[in-house]
């Protein structure tokens, strides 16, 4: 099945390829992609399909549509066009960094050293923390961070790999605790985000942007959590980390619904059109796969997680896939976006795509993606 799985993933990557030569996908409008500029937080995960597909399968066309990219987006941190935000990781770990993994390429190397030192200087020495979006001092955001940027961090770890600089990691050992702290909750389930008083660092409240309700847990936010954390303790070996992802995957799997995949938000009213998030459900099924790879064999909790792991992709393989949509641009129905802003409720999501690609490729052949 995950083989069939990725050869059909692969052939409609290459299709997107074809249809679309030199641009990127964005946020889709009735099961299509919009197809534009390098310009949005989502453009590198199209790019780390490519990879992942060269990677597992060997078709040139594959590496050389990726390479073709690295161009655009090295004029992109060049420009700063559209770079007042925290997502450098999620642009550059998996279109530069993953060149240079694959190819070593200096040029890429160069890019993705270039975006990290861009991600470090997000950092707010008053907070302790990276802010999430907006410039320094913005005065809805200047003390705000976000669960997602965990998933950013694994640039910054790289980078002091690279370099010896000590406060590229420094930076994102940093930023993960204070997330920890501030983002789960006693219970293991998360904020998407916190605010601080910029000028002194006093926490202030935990809040939402995407999910049901400030005090919700927004199911995607939950999955950065449980991936982010877990790549935090791959860089660092702080043990608090592992119990961290580990936990709050528990959380994540034991209020799933019966086919295994994840409603948009844990807390919102389930109704008949309630939107599911496929995107947060191939986030943990990644996650997953990170976590099982570091636990202890006899841990305890290792059988919940395997079984929640194999239920969560046969059912994201068998409900929730196009393997019989051979026309689809995107890998996985019932994704969102921003439910509550009606923006992408019910689509395919790039990112979705992207996970549920390494989650596959993971599974079948070993390969763990560009973190």
């Amino acid at each position: 099945m995950w083989r069939s799985a990725i050869e059909d993933a692969m052939q409609k990557i290459k299709n997107n390829i074809h249809n679309h030569p030199g641009l990127l996908p964005h946020i889709t409008e009735n099961q299509r992609y919009k197809w534009g500029e390098n310009g949005d937080w989502i453009e590198g995960f199209y790019i780390g399909m490519m990879w992942l597909s060269y990677e597992y399968s060997g078709d040139e066309e594959f590496k050389q549509s990726a390479e073709s990219f690295l161009e655009n987006f090295s004029q992109r941190l060049d420009q700063h066009y559209h770079l007042d935000h925290h997502d450098l990781g999620f642009l550059y770990s998996l279109s530069a960094t993953a060149q240079w993994m694959i190819t070593g390429d200096e040029k890429a190397r160069a890019v993705a050293l270039q975006a990290a030192r861009e991600l470090r200087d997000r950092w707010r020495p008053a907070i302790g923390a990276i802010q999430a979006w907006g410039k320094e001092g913005d005065p809805q955001n200047g003390g705000r961070i976000i669960i997602d940027c965990l998933m950013n961090l694994p640039l910054l770890y790289w980078a002091y790999q690279q370099t010896g600089e000590k406060d590229f990691y420094d930076i994102a050992y940093r930023h993960a605790h204070k997330s920890r702290r501030f983002l789960v909750r006693g219970d293991y389930s998360s904020y998407h985000t916190f605010y601080f008083d910029q000028t002194n660092g006093n926490a202030l409240h935990g809040g939402t942007h995407q999910g049901y309700e400030d005090g919700s847990t927004w199911t995607r936010g939950q999955a950065w959590g449980i991936y982010g954390f877990a790549l935090s303790y791959r860089y660092t070996k702080d043990k608090a980390f592992l119990q961290t992802a580990k936990e709050l995957a528990k959380y994540f799997l034991v209020h799933l619904p019966e086919d295994h995949v994840a409603y948009w938000d844990f807390d919102v009213p389930i109704e008949e059109n309630t939107p599911r998030d496929s995107s947060a459900s191939a986030i943990v099924a990644a996650g997953l796969l990170e976590l099982l790879d570091v636990l202890e064999a006899d841990d305890s909790d290792r059988p919940l997680l395997e079984a929640g792991l194999q239920r969560s992709m046969t059912s994201l393989v068998e409900n929730y896939s196009t393997m019989n949509m051979p026309d689809a641009e995107g890998l996985l129905q019932h994704g969102s976006y921003h439910v509550r802003g009606n923006s992408g409720p019910d689509d395919y999501m790039i990112w979705g795509d992207y996970y549920y690609l390494e989650a596959l490729v993971r599974i079948e052949k070993g390969l763990k993606g560009y973190w």
